[in-house]
């Protein structure tokens, strides 16, 4: 049902935009993307800074490994950091090759009934891809914000269409974000035990991107749009003197929709995650508990009852039923 539900909401965002371009333009060629640009700005700086506020008394980093104790016991400072630049070679390693998702493990029950326990690297791959390529394609896009186009931009281009395939040049990225979304949805309809555990919070971000990859596929390849007035539109944009030039079709305005319901989307869902990283307690923080002592500041004064108190309160039993005593 969550993915009808998320195909449908997708689906109905292609018709409201196919629907509305061509009396509309004004509205989705400048209103709706400056609109979501200004709700990403603000929803990302206030999720940031709410989880920047967020007090942390003690220390809860995740560990797998040794941690650094007596000098003849090796530890592991990426495993289980001691220090700042552990903790930043096991956040760097994190981001940029997603070290956790690389060692995930599966179990599954077998006949005996046996529960097996294997790698389930294909995750880890798809991950990787999916964000490398949309990280790729993302900068690609900057030569339409730009003139002339940026020289790193241009380095891009030309390793992405490596293996160029015919004209227009078929880009590599294209067709891994593609196959990298068909796997991560696939694998949430066909294995029961993610299935079960998904909601519509997980399908729709999937058919969006998927939504804006293959707009762009379309009118790239097979779908022939205005390239001169979509320049002239996204540097209007990029300038603030926004124009809406004639004849630039109906499926750009499709893919800008698209993209502009991504951005205002991304500050509420678990897109924002790219974010969160940065700030989780579970990994930002070195595991250093043995070598220095952490007090929670929210601990307020406790009267207590010592055990000198105790013994003086029985010391006369105590010391009649034999118990011993520090102090006679």
């Amino acid at each position: 049902m969550t993915v009808l539900f998320s195909l449908f909401a997708v689906t109905a965002l292609v018709v409201i935009a196919f629907a509305g371009a061509a009396k509309f333009t004004l509205l989705f060629g400048v209103v709706i993307p400056y609109a979501a640009l200004a709700i990403f700005l603000v929803g990302v700086v206030y999720r940031i800074l709410k989880w920047a506020r967020s007090p942390v008394p003690f220390r809860i980093p995740t560990t797998c490994g040794q941690q650094k104790s007596l000098p003849w016991i090796k530890s592991n400072n990426l495993e289980s950091p001691y220090n700042t630049a552990g903790v930043i070679g096991r956040m760097a390693l994190e981001i940029f090759l997603f070290r956790s998702l690389f060692r995930n493990t599966k179990a599954e029950l077998r006949e005996g009934p046996r529960l097996i326990h294997m790698s389930d690297k294909w995750l880890w791959l798809a991950g990787i891809v999916f964000h490398y390529s949309f990280l790729v394609i993302l900068l690609r896009h900057l030569r339409f914000f730009a003139e002339p186009s940026p020289a790193f931009v241009n380095l891009i281009e030309t390793m992405d269409g490596l293996f160029q395939v015919g004209l227009p040049m078929l880009y590599l990225t294209d067709l891994a974000i593609v196959a990298a979304a068909t796997y991560l949805f696939l694998r949430r309809v066909l294995i029961p035990q993610v299935r079960y555990i998904s909601l519509a919070a997980d399908y729709f971000p999937l058919f969006l991107i998927l939504g804006v990859a293959v707009s762009g596929i379309l009118m790239r390849y097979f779908v022939r749009v205005n390239l001169i007035g979509v320049k002239e539109l996204t540097m209007g944009l990029a300038t603030l003197r926004p124009v809406i030039p004639q004849g630039i079709g109906p499926i750009f305005y499709i893919h800008l929709f698209l993209v502009s319901v991504l951005f205002a989307y991304f500050p509420f869902s678990k897109l924002m995650h790219m974010g969160g990283v940065f700030l989780s307690p579970t990994r930002n923080l070195a595991n250093n508990n043995r070598m220095q002592r952490h007090i929670n500041p929210w601990n307020y004064p406790v009267k207590v009852h010592t055990y000198e108190e105790y013994e003086d309160d029985f010391r006369e039993k105590m010391k009649a039923a034999g118990l011993p005593l520090e102090k006679e």
